[in-house]
Order: C-alpha cells, then sequence, then structure tokens
C-alpha cells in the first residue's frame, strides 16, 4: 500500500499547481481533487468534493500570487 501516498501527493500537487483564475474554477479544481482523493482513500466523495472546493478556494484567496 506504498503507491497510495505518492498518488496522494501527486494529486495534492496537480490541485495547488492548477489553481484557477475565478472562483468558480478554483472550486471546481479544488472539487475534483477532493472527490479523486477520497475515492482513492474509499471516503465519502461528496464530501470530500465539497472540503476540496473550500480548501482550494481558501487557498488562493489567502496566497493569490501562488495561484
Amino acid at each position: 500500500m506504498a503507491i497510495k501516498p505518492l498518488i496522494l501527493s501527486a494529486v495534492a500537487a496537480l490541485a495547488l499547481a492548477g489553481c484557477g483564475d475565478t472562483v468558480t474554477e478554483q472550486s471546481l479544481i479544488g472539487a475534483g481533487a477532493g472527490a479523486g482523493t477520497a475515492a482513492m482513500l474509499d471516503g465519502n466523495l461528496a464530501l470530500g468534493a465539497i472540503v476540496g472546493a473550500g480548501a482550494n478556494v481558501a487557498y488562493c484567496n489567502q496566497y493569490p500570487d501562488r495561484c
């Protein structure tokens, strides 16, 4: 099961690399990353999407120069 942390790291890196220009893009990219992570961890996909969307929008608002 050592492959899961590697894949999760790749998903997180891609999500942060593609922040999006608008709030809609940011939330969609975050939702996709969150749902993907939840799927890999056998978690709740809807909750993962919600958390991912919120986290990506919050990150991009906190650090706009990094997006």
